[in-house]
């Protein structure tokens, strides 16, 4: 791993986690999409054993600051901190991809063919896997919905190649 990957942390008097991540959200790289299936079970995981984490605060270079304040998103973050720690560039990729598209599920309607969720968990459609571990995430760490379908479009169709690693 290369030094300019590594994320420092502190920990504030309140006992938040503070991330000083040396790029912008959009520049995260893009991980494999196997990783963001096993972080997805990771997760579910911690939630079902109510493995909640702390809160944590993410002050992107030149960018935003986010805060992982929310309960979910504060177990999602812990899973994915003990899986591949989240003190380098590809490990916080892989967590911020995982709640964007936890968060793209929640509002794109359209999705709906491309998961199901029963009492196992979710099965997710190999080329929605392979487009949230290549679209690059906003200034905001979410999906762009526009630029989601039209990834999708292309895999679905066999232009990127569905499941992609």
């Amino acid at each position: 791993m290369d030094a300019r990957d590594e994320i420092p942390v502190a920990v504030s008097a309140d006992g938040v986690l503070l991330y000083a991540v040396p790029c912008r959200p959009e520049s995260l790289p893009a991980v494999p999409p196997h990783a963001l299936s096993l972080a997805w079970e990771a997760a579910r995981a911690a939630a079902t054993a109510e493995a909640w984490g702390p809160r944590r605060s993410l002050r992107f270079e030149g960018g935003p600051v986010l805060a992982l304040a929310d309960a979910d998103a504060a177990c999602w973050a812990e899973a994915v901190d003990r899986t591949v720690g989240l003190t380098h560039l590809s490990g916080l990729a892989l967590c911020l991809r995982l709640l964007a598209l936890v968060e793209l599920l929640g509002r794109a309607r359209w999705l709906a063919g491309l998961y199901a969720i029963d009492a196992d968990g979710i099965e997710l459609h190999p080329a929605l896997l392979a487009a949230a571990a290549n679209l690059p995430l906003d200034a905001a760490a979410r999906f762009d919905e526009r630029g989601m379908k039209r990834l999708l479009s292309q895999r679905i169709a066999g232009a990127g190649g569905a499941a992609e690693e």
